[in-house]
């Protein structure tokens, strides 16, 4: 399965426009923003658990990153309330589910395979920076490395800036809402709750935020490693194909 699988394109999702797709497990759907592959997929969807779902005990083997949106998130290492931000690396495994439901955003198989690097952030707990760069915004650092940085981003009412990053740029809407304006008419409009913008290197866009202002979940730097790893499936797709 292939869906907004090109990462030198620009992407986008809102959830009220958006098909919620039953996974697996019973009381368990996605809303799936982008996707490569079936089984173990490369993949990055807003995942809703019905109250008293989950799933069985499972491995990570391409990492599982994610943060809460609604309700709270669980398993045997803890309970994770809204703006708790979670990074399990590969190799590590647990068994989520939701007493009570809960809605996260979540991004499957996107690890280095070297990295073993956990993180527990309750984002809400913690302070944020103002943006030098940026009047009007403040930043809550989550996770940096060579491949990426992961932050919290605040931005007050009518606050305007310029989205741009080397590596290509994703961002989710917490909460609030955004005007989004792009060279093309790919991103444009507005974006509420929960909608999804991905911009791929070079590509650069015009936000705003709405009156009540934005909470944003802003990764920066990730799509030049996707843009290899899609290259990587195709190939490997075509090969299979041909060996049939």
């Amino acid at each position: 399965m292939q869906l907004n699988a090109d990462f030198t394109q620009p992407a986008s999702a809102r959830p009220e426009d958006t098909d919620w797709i039953a996974s697996p497990m019973p009381g368990v759907d996605r809303c799936m923003l982008d996707r490569l592959g079936h089984d173990g997929a490369r993949a990055t969807s807003i995942v809703r658990y019905a109250p008293g779902s989950a799933f069985s005990t499972h491995i990570h083997h391409g990492g599982e990153e994610f943060l809460v949106l609604e309700g709270v998130f669980q398993d045997e290492h803890g309970d994770y309330p809204p703006g708790t931000y979670v990074r399990n690396p590969p190799t590590s495994q647990h068994t989520p589910g939701a007493a009570e439901g809960c809605v996260i955003f979540v991004k499957l198989g996107q690890f280095s395979l070297s990295d073993r690097t956990f993180a527990r952030i309750s984002t809400d707990k913690i302070g944020a920076l103002p943006d030098p760069q940026r009047q009007g915004v403040t930043v809550t650092p989550l996770y940096k490395d060579s491949r990426e940085t992961v932050q919290m981003e605040f931005c007050e009412s009518g606050t305007g800036f310029e989205l741009v990053a080397a590596g290509g740029v994703e961002v989710l809407v917490v909460e609030g809402d955004l005007t989004c304006e792009t060279a093309g008419d790919d991103c444009h409009g507005r974006y509420g709750r929960h909608g999804w913008i991905r911009l791929p290197a070079g590509q650069t866009a015009q936000l705003t935020a709405g009156e009540q202002g934005a909470k944003l979940w802003v990764k920066r730097g990730h799509l030049t490693a996707a843009v290899l790893q899609d290259s990587a499936f195709t190939h490997l797709e075509a090969t299979r194909k041909a060996d049939r």
